[in-house]
């Protein structure tokens, strides 16, 4: 496998690695909170290398392969005997850190954060094992101050966080407008206000910003506040489709544990399936589990439309990450990264041949 170079930032990764309070719209940036969950297994049910795995996700609809997969023992059925405790971030540098540190062991994760992890490792921490999830991003404008996307200019748009995934789609859409916006800064011919999602649609209903580049929910909240979708980010991607969650792994637990890692990846691509058979029970099992994740589910005024933007697949797509590396350092945001490597499909086609689907491709990134 090649190694790969250090990832460098505008002080954007630095920032987001020493102060994990800052959220994104994948929730990279905020403090994980380890909720030591468990899930019951029979009792004679046969276990694999190990006696628990350990895995993490975001407590968002982009992760709701997890959720589900967790809340209809879809997941356990795989794992038999072998448990699962699962922990819950807001962040993806935190997630990488549990990943490194041993605290899980296989994750559910954005692009941005899977890069960053990879790269300042030089390429010796994690492998992308799986697409989990793609699109659930929108454009939203106050329909009274932007009636089009030209009239974005000059205007106020949050995202989520600099140098997080929907910061460096929306600043790509901009240069390709033939806008000037410094990147670090925010400032130019539009206004990039990066704001935590928790508060952006109370920024918008106050007027302190025009619309927001953001993933669902986040898009739905602001729809609900009298927002206007302007574009979905879906569109701009060929076939409508862009990588928002991965599936990636410890690569000493892959090395170590290839039979719980298949299983996990059996588990996952079963979910899929029920998910996209059983749309509808499945957007009230991920809204069941975000309720004991935070106290309160989602409005239908909000899921609904959410549910409806977000795609759940195996894939990674990983030509698309490579392209969201492509937009970011065009931004001036990264270095040139060497991401050969990130990929491990391997686990994952065996699954999918397994159950007569189609295997996958690694868009040349794969590991030797």
């Amino acid at each position: 496998m090649s190694a790969a170079r250090p990832l460098t930032t505008l002080r954007t990764i630095a920032v987001i690695t020493a102060l994990p309070l800052l959220l994104t719209a994948c929730g990279y940036g905020a403090e994980s909170t380890d909720d030591d969950k468990q899930t019951g297994v029979a009792a004679d049910a046969k276990k694999l290398s190990v006696d628990e795995v350990k895995i993490g996700y975001f407590p968002n609809l982009t992760h709701a392969t997890a959720l589900v997969g967790v809340q209809e023992g879809l997941l356990q059925k795989e794992l038999g005997g072998t448990t699962i405790k699962a922990s819950t971030f807001n962040a993806g540098p935190s997630e990488i850190e549990a990943l490194n540190a041993g605290s899980i062991d296989i994750g559910w994760i954005g692009p941005s954060p899977a890069i960053n992890g990879y790269t300042k490792s030089e390429g010796k921490n994690l492998r992308i094992i799986s697409g989990s999830a793609s699109g659930g991003v929108k454009l939203v404008v106050n329909p009274d101050k932007i009636k089009s996307l030209d009239d974005v200019k000059g205007k106020k748009i949050a995202t989520p966080q600099l140098g997080n995934t929907q910061d460096v789609a929306f600043l790509n859409w901009i240069a390709e407008k033939g806008w000037k916006v410094d990147a670090e800064s925010g400032g130019g011919d539009v206004s990039v206000v990066r704001t935590d999602n928790k508060i952006t649609p109370d920024a918008f209903k106050a007027g302190s910003v025009d619309g927001a580049w953001v993933p669902e929910p986040t898009a739905s909240k602001l729809v609900a506040e009298g927002g206007k979708v302007l574009l979905d980010e879906a569109d701009l991607w060929p076939d409508k489709k862009f990588v928002i969650t991965n599936i990636i792994v410890s690569q000493s637990f892959l090395k170590e544990h290839p039979d719980v890692v298949e299983a996990v990846l059996r588990g996952s691509v079963k979910t899929n399936e029920w998910i996209n058979a059983n749309p509808e029970d499945a957007k009230a099992s991920a809204n069941a589990a975000l309720k004991k994740e935070s106290g309160k589910a989602l409005p239908a005024e909000v899921i609904d439309p959410a549910w409806e933007s977000i795609t759940f697949l195996d894939d990674p797509l990983a030509a698309t990450l490579n392209t969201e590396a492509e937009h970011a350092v065009k931004a001036g945001l990264l270095e040139e990264p060497n991401l050969k490597g990130i990929y491990d499909l391997a686990p994952l086609n065996k699954v999918l041949k397994a159950d007569g689907e189609d295997e996958v491709d690694d868009a040349g990134l794969g590991a030797e």
